[in-house]
């Protein structure tokens, strides 16, 4: 028996389920997260048990997709996303399953995932249930698709932009069919909402290796929005603070993508398109101590804007001494 360290509050969501009679597995991404001797961020479980009877079975649940088999299990550890084991039918919109059947097993409920390391789940004694390598893959450092890739693909547009984020996340490479495929369908992703697009992108650019967004421009991922596929080298995004304002910020500066084709919240679009603002709540110089110098009103706002645009040029110096210096200068060169 493998014991994993899994939180009390999965533990007894998924021996409830069994103890009811029903077959449960942890499955997906928290079993190659502790393969990989991480921390899962969440816990995805499935189960034979259908919506209605896990339900049934739990005091705190949320019907978050119960139309395809999904219920929240509300835990002493957080959510547990409790799905019903199925087969997905039909795609029309290219993003999600038409309907959904819930007579097959666990092997069959792996079959229909994106890619293999993403397909294992853990049996009751702790063992991984792996019918697609996605053991080998991660130890290799590979993403591959469960299957065939363009079918894969034309399921779910997205999958092609979650291979790369998991090659940047995971340190892995994109196995050559699956990269091929990628490069077939690449138009697909016209059917994704430019929310998701946003989302997959800024995962990329955050991750360990945000380079691989130039991937996401060369394979013509984002073909649809802006129909450009030459891109530099983007290893410099890796010296960036791992946030999403500098790695956009260095993204866009770099490629010339345009912000405003995708759905971004105005403070993102503040932080790339005016990093000067961001700077002025790192001043070593406050507003406070500028209006105690006898600064006014909106002249300390504009004072602070040039300061830290002085510091974005010139990191070196956002020093109080060298900041009062210059703002004395700016008061004797006002008109």
């Amino acid at each position: 028996m493998v014991v994993w360290p899994i939180p009390a509050g999965v533990s007894a969501c998924l021996e409830r389920l069994r103890r009811a009679g029903y077959a449960a597995h942890p499955v997906g991404g928290c079993v190659r997260d502790l393969l990989r001797g991480e921390r899962p961020e969440d816990y995805d479980v499935c189960t034979s048990a259908r919506p209605e009877q896990v339900t049934a079975l739990f005091a705190h649940t949320v019907p978050t997709g119960i139309r395809h088999g999904t219920v929240t299990v509300l835990t002493a550890d957080g959510p547990v996303e409790v799905t019903t084991f199925r087969r997905e039918e039909g795609y029309a919109d290219g993003r999600h399953p038409d309907g959904v059947a819930f007579d097959v097993g666990l092997e069959e409920d792996l079959a229909r995932r994106d890619f293999t390391v993403n397909a294992m789940a853990l049996g009751p004694d702790g063992e991984v249930i792996d019918p697609f390598g996605g053991q080998a893959d991660l130890a290799a450092g590979v993403i591959r698709c469960v299957g065939n890739p363009d079918a894969r693909f034309r399921e779910d547009a997205l999958r092609m932009l979650r291979a790369v984020r998991f090659a940047a996340k995971l340190g892995c490479t994109i196995q050559p069919d699956t990269r091929a495929a990628i490069l077939r369908n690449a138009g697909r992703t016209a059917l994704v909402s430019g929310e998701r697009i946003k989302g997959e992108l800024e995962k990329i650019l955050v991750s360990p290796a945000p380079e691989w967004a130039g991937e996401v421009v060369r394979w013509g991922l984002l073909a649809h929005l802006w129909p450009v596929r030459d891109c530099p080298d983007l290893t410099g995004l890796g010296a960036l603070p791992p946030r999403p304002i500098p790695r956009w910020r260095g993204f866009c500066q770099a490629t010339g993508f345009p912000l405003g084709c995708l759905p971004v919240e105005r403070a993102l679009k503040r932080g790339v398109y005016h990093p000067e603002l961001e700077v002025v709540r790192q001043l070593a110089l406050t507003g406070g101590e500028l209006a105690a110098l006898g600064w006014q009103g909106s002249e300390i706002g504009r004072l602070q804007r040039r300061l830290a645009a002085h510091v974005l040029a010139h990191p070196e110096d956002n020093r109080r001494a060298v900041l009062l210096a210059l703002a004395e200068q700016e008061r004797r060169e006002a008109p």
